[in-house]
């Protein structure tokens, strides 16, 4: 595959999965064995993982709306540096929803495999995203 033709699967990810509520396409895009490593109390070690951690946050910010803000692909990775906006009307985190507004940023390194997405690096400001939410309380 060319670096183009991953950025187009990692686009319909985004676009088409994320944004437009398609989970559906986890089956198509994504390897069986997708392992997301990240530094959450979640682990993501398959497809079928990666159903409900997604059905998560849609569930926690039903508005939840993500940005390319850079799309880079080089061999078999992909790199999409986004801004994930939305309100939080859903519990989250044992915390019941609140209406607050949401607006983190976040990079997640993509490694494709045959034309799906076999792992993913993602590195998120959780303690931004923890403390718009209420959480954690915002610094002075």
């Amino acid at each position: 595959m060319s670096a183009e033709q991953n950025k187009s699967i990692v686009r319909r990810w985004v676009e088409e999965g994320w944004n437009k509520r398609n989970t559906a396409l986890i089956d198509q895009l994504f390897t069986p064995n997708f392992y997301q490593h990240e530094t959450g109390p979640e682990t993501v070690n398959s497809s079928e993982a990666l159903k409900p951690f997604v059905a998560g946050y849609l569930s926690a910010f039903p508005d939840l709306q993500f940005t390319i803000e850079d799309l880079v692909a080089e061999g078999d990775k992909v790199v999409w540096r986004f801004k994930a906006s939305g309100h939080q009307n859903g519990p989250f985190m044992g915390l019941p929803a609140s209406g607050k507004a949401i607006s983190v940023t976040g990079t997640i390194t993509f490694r494709l495999e045959n034309s799906r997405m076999a792992e993913a690096w993602l590195n998120l400001d959780v303690l931004g995203l923890l403390q718009q939410v209420g959480i954690i309380p915002a610094m002075a």
